[in-house]
């Protein structure tokens, strides 16, 4: 089967007119909510679950099934009911992926009961697009792909989702949350949730000051800060923020630290090249905005940090602590660890990054 060329920037943008017709209540007759991103599959399956029916009309019209307790045949049989009250029937079909006999389904799809809307939640990857249930559920529905973001495209999402609830957040607050998040936009958007209904009214600004005492990421002792103290080359408040990181393993997992550092290091190695470039090949530098494609990065505030950075590594130093990074990131999902713990293993890393 053909790869998907489907990027997270479509699967949000698809997922935006999915909300939006379901707001306006314009329905399909089938949802094949599916591929690996399990946010967008939760959100949308959840806003049909409460927006086609009112609460009384979904006792009798509305029934949701799991894919490991049933198979295709019964829920096409479920399908062809007839609504006992209001306008629709309607199906949600979670963990449809450990459906056996999914396949089954095409019989229904193929010719599905404008009555009917039929949602179905696969998660994990996409069903195989070259068979009928697949080609079906693209003629008479929607079909929503669902891709999982790269760490580049979480900066812009997250700015998106902010502005959505009419609010700005600070870029270094940007970069704060997705060290210390990662790339699980289900986790982030809970997170900012919280947030978002804790501020205070009138205010529309999110700051660390909010980050800290809404979320409970420390302003002083966080990856992105550790991230600014190594690459600054100050190895003693490096060492006190992971020391602090240390304590508190489940909010800070070392896997995390590394991806941050790694990040990190990357956008050095990145400008210096460039820099090489400029002085041994004669091609120009480029600007700003040019730099931030190279990046594969949205935040102007954070070029002139890493242009500065980038002045206190040699590239030949930076090539070497990659690699240690990629050592580390196994070290950090338990291969080769030698019985040393997240701590140790963090405060050895640090330690051969300074030797460098």
């Amino acid at each position: 089967m053909a790869k998907s060329t489907k990027k997270f920037k479509d699967s949000d943008a698809d997922f935006r007119k999915i909300c939006s017709d379901i707001s306006a209540r314009k329905f399909a007759p089938i949802y094949l909510l599916a591929g690996e991103e399990p946010y967008f599959i939760d959100v949308i399956s959840e806003k049909l679950s409460s927006s086609i029916l009112n609460e009384t009309e979904r006792a009798f019209n509305q029934t949701t099934v799991y894919g490991r307790d049933t198979d295709g045949a019964t829920i096409a049989s479920h399908c062809r009911q007839m609504p006992m009250m209001g306008g629709y029937t309607v199906i949600i079909v979670k963990e449809a992926q450990a459906m056996p006999q999914l396949e089954q389904l095409a019989a229904y799809t193929a010719n599905p009961l404008p009555s009917t809307v039929l949602v179905i939640c696969h998660k994990e990857k996409m069903p195989d697009k070259r068979q009928a249930l697949y080609k079906s559920c693209l003629a008479n529905g929607v079909v929503f792909e669902s891709v999982r973001p790269r760490e580049y495209e979480i900066k812009d999402w997250l700015g998106g989702f902010v502005a959505q609830h009419g609010l700005q957040i600070d870029p270094n607050c940007t970069e704060l949350m997705i060290n210390h998040l990662g790339t699980d936009i289900s986790r982030i958007s809970n997170e900012l949730n919280k947030l978002i209904v804790s501020m205070p009214e009138g205010n529309k600004r999110i700051t660390a000051v909010e980050i800290e005492n809404y979320i409970g990421i420390s302003k002083e002792f966080n990856n992105f800060e550790l991230c600014r103290a190594v690459a600054t080359r100050d190895m003693k408040r490096a060492m006190t923020i992971a020391d602090h990181l240390s304590k508190n393993p489940k909010q800070y997992p070392l896997l995390l630290t590394i991806m941050a550092l790694f990040g990190t290091f990357r956008e050095i190695f990145i400008v210096n090249y460039l820099s090489w470039m400029q002085q041994r090949k004669g091609v120009p530098f480029p600007s700003d905005q040019e730099l931030l494609g190279h990046l594969k990065s949205s935040n102007i505030y954070a070029l002139r940090d890493i242009k500065q950075y980038a002045r206190l590594w040699q590239n030949s130093k930076v090539f070497n602590i990659l690699g240690l990074l990629r050592e580390y990131d196994g070290k950090s999902k338990g291969i080769d660890t030698g019985g040393k713990s997240e701590a140790e293993l963090l405060r050895e890393l640090l330690l051969k990054i300074f030797m460098e």
